[in-house]
């Protein structure tokens, strides 16, 4: 390959560095080769508490690898992925290069729109278009997605209730948060004040409560215009979480594309009763990854900024070859 491809798989490392990762600790890093990108998790970016058996971390490094993939594929390069049983967790081969598609160089765009927003939606609800696209899009990403209807969206309530109160009742586990919220945090990772909002919600399905008060206008509105939604997939190994981040990513460029955002809520995938709660939702035909709340953003007020990011130097290494 020449230096060019280098470059693009570089670039398409760094582009990967917008993806959206739990609490924002960006577990992953990348080695640039000259024919190759490879993909390793970072343990030491792991929630040991909230994550011990690392499945949120292989996600949020699955929706890394979707971002590099779709970086890649809006300058044009086809590649070919691996993801093999252990590490690195994916290796991305380019294969060669072609004319731009212009639809694949819209969705690149997508990926520096795209961001978390903890305010409440406006009384707009997702048209059913919309979550269509979001489930087609979850589809081609490796999961599925299963929109609740109203009763379960009710369980859902009770099931994050129980997941909020047993998690700040766990000091491990509030400390660990703490980490990586609010004021103090390693830099260029975590969530800072002006992305938390000011008080929680009041909202059917309650927020996660991250113990300190943010900057955030949460806005007076209310969830009742909100879409909830499990992502979900067959298997629940590595390879599993990872597929999962895939089609997170997807989803959330198709909602970002539609005018949608999304808040994911991890806290019922994080202990175990909950987990198993969600699965006997989707009546045990899969594992719960993560759920997400679907909605319009009020039109009226500016959004949340962007959440810092590490440099690239600490998180892409280019191989000496």
């Amino acid at each position: 390959m020449t230096d060019t491809a280098r470059e693009a798989l570089a670039r398409a490392a760094d582009a990967a560095r917008l993806a959206p990762s739990i609490h924002n600790t960006q577990p992953w890093r990348w080695v640039v080769h000259a024919d190759r990108l490879e993909l390793f998790a970072v343990p030491d970016r792991q929630l040991r508490e909230q994550d011990p058996d690392g499945r949120l971390m292989r996600l949020s490094c699955g929706a890394a690898l979707h971002h590099a993939r779709v970086a890649l594929a809006a300058e044009g390069w086809l590649h070919d992925v691996e993801r093999p049983a252990g590490e690195p967790l994916a290796v991305i081969r380019v294969e060669r290069h072609e004319p731009a598609d212009p639809r694949a160089m819209q969705r690149f765009q997508l990926l520096h729109v795209r961001h978390t927003d903890r305010r409440t939606v406006s009384d707009e609800p997702v048209p059913q278009g919309v979550r269509q696209a979001l489930v087609d899009a979850a589809r081609q990403g490796g999961a599925r997605l299963h929109v609740l209807h109203r009763d379960e969206v009710l369980q859902l309530a009770v099931m994050i209730e129980h997941a909020g109160a047993a998690q700040q009742g766990d000091e491990r586990m509030s400390t660990e948060t703490a980490q990586w919220v609010g004021g103090d945090r390693p830099a260029g990772t975590g969530l800072p004040d002006a992305v938390i909002p000011a008080e929680l919600p009041l909202t059917t399905v309650a927020e996660r409560d991250f113990g300190v008060s943010g900057t955030l206008a949460a806005g007076a509105g209310h969830d009742t215009a909100a879409s909830y939604a499990v992502l979900y997939g067959d298997g629940d190994e590595a390879l599993d979480w990872l597929r999962a981040g895939e089609a997170l990513s997807a989803v959330w460029l198709a909602a970002t594309e539609h005018g949608a955002t999304v808040l994911p809520l991890s806290s019922p995938v994080e202990l175990v009763f909950t987990r198993q709660a969600l699965r006997r939702m989707l009546s045990d035909t899969g594992y719960p990854y993560l759920v997400l709340r679907l909605g319009i953003a009020d039109a009226d007020h500016a959004g949340p900024p962007h959440t810092p990011r590490l440099p690239a130097e600490q998180v892409i290494e280019l191989a000496d070859e």
